[in-house]
């Protein structure tokens, strides 16, 4: 029996190799987010799983952009009936749970956009260290970017952690060269100040009705 390849080369290996490793992305996607309707999946649990996916579907697509511009028309061409995927990862970029407390923290004079678009900072940032981007000119429009949306929030106070630890960065930040790396000792300090600010974030955006 005659073997059939895919692919003629390496390159090409390559693509169909992604193209299926995208393909499972959005199939495990719609999974959880069935999963999650049905309450078959903790919030936490899913918004840790969810969250996992998010960035693997976004650093893939980036790979992906040439030869997959439209992922609605990728999942059409492999005729995957996955609504709840496409909605969560294309147009929301956001775990349905975050997406709930943005809402209510828009109950205030805040927008859940404003919200939404915090925690997507948080999230680039952290990611971009994760994918060893430490030069100054990669990690610097990154924060003033974060510092700039939680400065827009008025349910946050002005000594918010967030705001006084990314002024300390940006502040360091700006007496540095621009083609200037973090250690790694300043990459794992930031990481955590990061992720430190994020876990006060989330947790300060329920009491924004009070």
């Amino acid at each position: 029996m005659m073997e059939v390849k895919l692919w003629n080369d390496k390159r090409e290996r390559e693509m169909y190799e992604n193209f299926a490793e995208l393909f499972a992305i959005i199939k495990a996607t719609e999974k959880l987010e069935k999963a999650y309707i049905r309450d078959l999946i903790s919030p936490s649990e899913y918004e840790s799983e969810c969250q996992k996916l998010i960035v693997h579907f976004k650093t893939l697509s980036a790979t992906l952009k040439d030869t997959v511009p439209n992922i609605e028309r990728f999942a059409d061409t492999y005729k995957m009936d996955c609504p709840a995927a496409l909605y969560r990862l294309v147009t929301s970029g956001l775990p349905a749970t975050v997406e709930h407390r943005a809402t209510v923290a828009a109950s205030t004079s805040n927008s859940a956009s404003i919200v939404a678009e915090c925690v997507q900072n948080f999230i680039t940032s952290m990611d971009s260290l994760k994918l060893n981007m430490v030069a100054v000119d990669q990690v610097y429009p990154l924060l003033s970017d974060l510092s700039a949306s939680l400065n827009k929030l008025s349910i946050l106070p002005p000594d918010f952690e967030g705001k006084t630890k990314m002024k300390e960065w940006l502040s360091r930040l700006s007496k540095m060269g621009a083609a200037d790396e973090l250690t790694e000792q300043q990459s794992r300090q930031l990481h955590f100040d990061l992720e430190s600010s994020y876990n006060s974030f989330m947790a300060a955006l329920p009491k924004a009705g009070n």
